[in-house]
């Protein structure tokens, strides 16, 4: 049996750098950790994109208000990209 990948986690070190997990139990405590995490990043970037399709919609907005949503909008976007880089790895390493 070939040992599991390393899962990348949904949050980085204080410096920035990736985290990883190592285990072969994905209901493990970190595993689910992980996972609600991962939703409730999915759960705010779906809202950050209603709040910014709503700011872009609104012709009296001002460039504050587009600042903000396109700040709000690149920090979802990061935390996306790093859930589907790390759920395609896994799909990869999947014995199908």
């Amino acid at each position: 049996m070939k040992p599991s990948p390393l899962r990348l986690l949904p949050w980085t070190t204080p410096e920035g750098n990736p985290c990883y997990l190592s285990t072969d139990d994905g209901d493990s405590l970190l595993s689910r950790l992980a996972d609600d995490i991962e939703e409730a990043q999915v759960e705010s970037g779906e809202q950050v994109l209603a709040g910014a399709r709503a700011v872009l919609g609104d012709r009296r907005a001002g460039g504050r208000a587009v600042r903000c949503a396109l700040v709000r909008t690149t920090e979802a976007l990061q935390d996306v990209l790093r859930i589907a880089v790390s759920r395609g790895a896994r799909l990869e390493a999947a014995d199908f």
